[in-house]
């Protein structure tokens, strides 16, 4: 595989306006060719969803969910451009489907920076406290807990969980890929801005129930 440096990353970046971290995928993917990399992320949609990201976005809608069994709600907002596009079915119907990511999925904030700095440094000292009870070398540890920060952000960031949704040939797509799709397909800046989780009970003792497994039983009962 070629290696992929700051530079080439860089490069791509100017020439698509994509972000970072989806540059330097799109390079991985194509094994370092800069056109074929290029034509990866607009197929993707990510370098039109890059280009809309800095637009006002100050339509959009208040959607609800509530599971069938009446223990969970959420309130979503999702920000748009226009009114027209806050009617779209499409754009709807990503709403509908990110407040269900959200009562199965239960995550702590929208984004990374949204986190409460408190609660992942607390995790990151626990997993370096346990890496080095484990015998790993102290000068590797940083590393190691910061790939497994990532994990960590990838379970309680909404836009980084893998959507649950998602159908065989696309498992691993995240809700931010899902985002930007939409973004491209739709051709309007759209972000998510905040939610609120409801769930029955919340903070008494109670019998812990597999509720990710439940809506995904619900998903596939339902042919969705």
């Amino acid at each position: 595989m070629a290696k992929i440096d700051a530079s080439m990353i860089k490069d791509l970046r100017a020439a698509t306006g994509a972000g970072l971290m989806d540059c330097k995928k799109a390079l991985q993917e194509v094994d370092g060719d800069f056109d074929k990399a290029t034509e990866y992320l607009r197929k993707k949609g990510l370098a039109k969803a890059a280009k809309k990201a800095g637009r006002i976005a100050t339509e959009g809608a208040v959607v609800s969910y509530i599971h069938p069994n009446n223990r969970v709600g959420v309130l979503l907002e999702v920000n748009c451009e226009t009114d027209f596009v806050a009617k779209n079915d499409d754009f709807i119907q990503f709403c509908n489907d990110v407040a269900m990511q959200i009562a199965a999925m239960s995550p702590d904030a929208v984004r990374r920076e949204e986190m409460d700095t408190s609660s992942v440094e607390k995790e990151r000292e626990i997993l370096r406290e346990k890496a080095l009870a484990e015998g790993k070398p102290e000068k590797i540890v940083d590393k190691i807990v910061d790939g497994q920060i990532n994990k960590f952000y990838s379970e309680r960031v909404l836009l980084e969980q893998v959507f649950v949704k998602n159908d065989a040939s696309n498992s691993k797509r995240t809700v931010e890929e899902l985002l930007k799709e939409l973004i491209a397909k739709i051709g309007e800046n759209i972000q998510v801005r905040r939610f609120a989780r409801f769930e029955l009970g919340e903070g008494l003792e109670k019998k812990q129930d597999d509720f990710a497994a439940e809506v995904a039983a619900q998903v596939a009962a339902s042919g969705s």
